[in-house]
């Protein structure tokens, strides 16, 4: 069986138990087909790099080490950075595919997923719909104290911010945020989690 897969009859996600804050486990991604964030349940982030010279296999990569993390950290929601509105032709088609396998491995692994727009994502953790990669680094440190090596692009806190997100969205906050940028999070189309907010005493949002 494929990493990331669970068998029929195997043990609900809700009954292994994982070490994450409030209980909620919440695996963040920013994907590239160069450089795909990661935050972990646990809070812990990297990046998953990539070589141009792989072609598309560069997709198989990057699936198969977030199937292995899904089978490791067996997150309760992903949370994905969604696609930009403006991309070039050639960019966008190899992002769509990247969006396709990795969610393919969150389905085959049961784990319910949002997408969150960019200027969402930074309007959340700066107030600011266009805050540059600096200005969340920024951010994550205030809010929290996070910093990321290796980060030139911001993968990490992208991602970082993203798992962030999704404890907000079901009431299991990892820090405090104004108000105002809280309610950003209200466009999203949230999955519903009955299951999970039943067993981890969560809101819905």
């Amino acid at each position: 069986m494929s990493a990331g897969l669970i068998a029929p009859g195997a043990v609900s996600p809700l009954a292994d138990v994982v070490s994450a804050p409030a209980g909620v486990r919440v695996i963040g991604l920013d994907l590239s087909i160069t450089s795909t964030g990661v935050a972990l349940p646990d809070g812990t982030t990297y990046r998953v790099k990539t070589r141009a010279s792989d072609g598309d296999r560069r997709l198989l990569h990057v699936r198969e080490a977030i199937a292995e993390d899904l089978a490791e950290h067996r997150p309760h929601l992903a949370v994905i950075e969604d696609l930009p509105t403006k991309m070039h032709a050639a960019a966008l088609k190899i992002i769509g595919k990247l969006h396709g396998v990795v969610v393919g491995a969150l389905l085959d692994a049961d784990v319910p997923y949002a997408y969150v727009p960019p200027a969402t994502l930074k309007q959340f953790a700066c107030d600011k719909g266009n805050a540059d990669k600096g200005q969340l680094a920024a951010a994550a440190y205030l809010a929290a104290g996070a910093e990321f090596a290796d980060d030139k692009g911001g993968d990490q806190c992208d991602a970082w911010w993203l798992r962030a997100a999704g404890h907000e969205a079901y009431g299991a906050p990892l820090f405090t945020l104004p108000r105002a940028q809280r309610d950003r999070l209200s466009v999203v189309a949230w999955p519903d989690m009955t299951p999970q907010r039943v067993a981890l005493g969560m809101r819905q949002p």
